[in-house]
């Protein structure tokens, strides 16, 4: 019997994907991992704002279970060693390598294109994403005190980046 690890394919994104990226989306950035729920109100909605090629997809027997996301945090020349990340795992699916061979596949394209240093966000309530992060190289570069009232409760946000070599 092959694991997950061994059946799993990594790749762009292409257009087919957008079905099931929303769907994950929705399943995956909630009031615990997101100031407020991600919400697309329809597939070009979604393509707009995630158009094909702006992200690695992981698929486990054809099944997407993961991606992560990257462009670059604004348009001035001077920024474009930068690329800020996004990822996320289906629950189904987390805890068995697929975030960690999606982030080093981030990191392998980011390097490809010359890109120096990668930088995300998290929520200091989400302590499974922090440990996650720092245990990939990121450390954390500044963190907006109470940044989000979420549930009842003030939460920061948490810059984090990784410089590759």
């Amino acid at each position: 019997m092959k694991t997950r690890q061994e059946t799993l394919t990594i790749r762009f994104s292409e257009m087919k994907d957008a079905a099931a990226l929303m769907a994950l989306d929705e399943l995956v950035w909630d009031r615990n991992t997101a100031p407020a729920p991600l919400e697309w109100t329809s597939r070009d909605h979604y393509l707009l704002h995630c158009p094909p090629g702006t992200q690695l997809v992981a698929l486990h027997e054809g099944e997407l279970c993961g991606y992560v996301g990257f462009r670059n945090p604004t348009s001035l020349h001077s920024n474009r060693h930068v690329l800020e990340l996004n990822i996320a795992v289906h629950p189904d699916y987390q805890r068995q390598g697929i975030g960690l061979r999606l982030m080093a596949a981030a990191k392998d394209t980011a390097r490809s294109k010359g890109i120096s240093k990668l930088r995300l966000r998290v929520l200091s309530s989400n302590p499974g994403a922090l440990s996650f992060y720092r245990y990939c190289g990121f450390t954390e570069e500044g963190r907006l005190i109470q940044e989000f009232y979420v549930d009842g409760r003030y939460v920061d946000d948490i810059l984090m980046c990784c410089f590759l070599s």
